[in-house]
């Protein structure tokens, strides 16, 4: 087996970050995440698990530069965060497939919309294309580079919306509650899918899910967040070893682990309290 490939340099780096959604909560000191201090490692999966509405969304629009921060700062490879990332690839509960598209048109869209690729689009697109076809043959998809989304399960259209995320290779795989709509058998289905694709490729990964079965199977580390405003409670390494199967997630380890973590959701701490780890 296989350990953490994850490495002791910082990838993201939270710092004393709040955020306010507008001047005027800001003005009333009412915060969607407050002092959050977080630093995760290159090449680490992190999972964020939390009750609904205590902002883990929230945390993931701060780490992609869709919003930022009123106090504090956030660096991510080594620069500061500052608008948009291009070395981000996002995948969300609804596949969002382009309907009028095929499967291998909805992976490439990435590459036609995003600079250097946009650029390179016309004269690199065989190449493209074949880059698209191999990763949808690592999840299974071969075959159905031609399919309309309406001809693909829920399951294959999440598929295809990750290969979508990755098409550009970014460094950094964010996913808000992927696998939510989808049954339970093709939900640990496509965890197996996730995991061989992060094993094969490195990059990091934040996940955030209500799931806590499927935090601890994919993660490295799992925090838990606490209702709104919402800071971090809890700090959780995984220590199931690598490359975990779906065995394990009936063992007694597996299941101490998930049992731990229900019971700090929803937690609430004193300000300045230590993380519990």
């Amino acid at each position: 087996m296989t350990t953490s490939p994850a490495t002791d340099e910082p990838f993201v780096v939270f710092d004393g970050v709040w955020l306010a959604y507008n001047p005027t909560l800001l003005a009333q000191g009412i915060y969607a995440v407050e002092d959050i201090h977080l630093t995760v490692r290159r090449g680490e999966f992190i999972a964020i698990v939390g009750p609904s509405g205590c902002g883990k969304s929230t945390f993931m629009k701060l780490t992609t530069g869709l919003k930022r921060p009123s106090r504090g700062t956030i660096r991510v490879d080594g620069q500061p965060v500052d608008g948009p990332l291009k070395i981000s690839g996002m995948a969300f509960q609804a596949p969002s497939l382009l309907p009028w598209r095929t499967t291998l048109d909805n992976v490439l869209l990435p590459l036609e919309i995003v600079e250097p690729y946009r650029s390179q689009f016309k004269d690199r697109r065989r190449e493209f294309e074949e880059r698209a076809r191999r990763l949808l043959a690592s999840v299974g998809l071969a075959g159905y580079e031609h399919k309309y989304p309406w001809e693909l399960s829920g399951g294959m259209q999440q598929r295809a919306s990750i290969c979508r995320a990755l098409i550009h290779e970014p460094k950094m795989l964010l996913l808000d509650e992927p696998f939510g709509a989808l049954d339970a058998f093709t939900r640990e289905e496509l965890w197996c899918t996730l995991r061989d694709l992060w094993e094969a490729q490195r990059f990091n990964v934040i996940l955030v899910t209500h799931d806590l079965r499927e935090s601890v199977f994919l993660a490295d580390t799992v925090y838990c967040m606490s209702k709104s405003p919402g800071r971090f409670v809890v700090r959780r390494d995984i220590p199931i070893p690598r490359t975990r199967d779906l065995e394990v997630t009936y063992t007694p380890e597996f299941t101490d682990i998930v049992h731990e973590l229900r019971g700090h959701i929803g937690a609430l701490r004193k300000p300045g309290a230590p993380l519990h780890q």
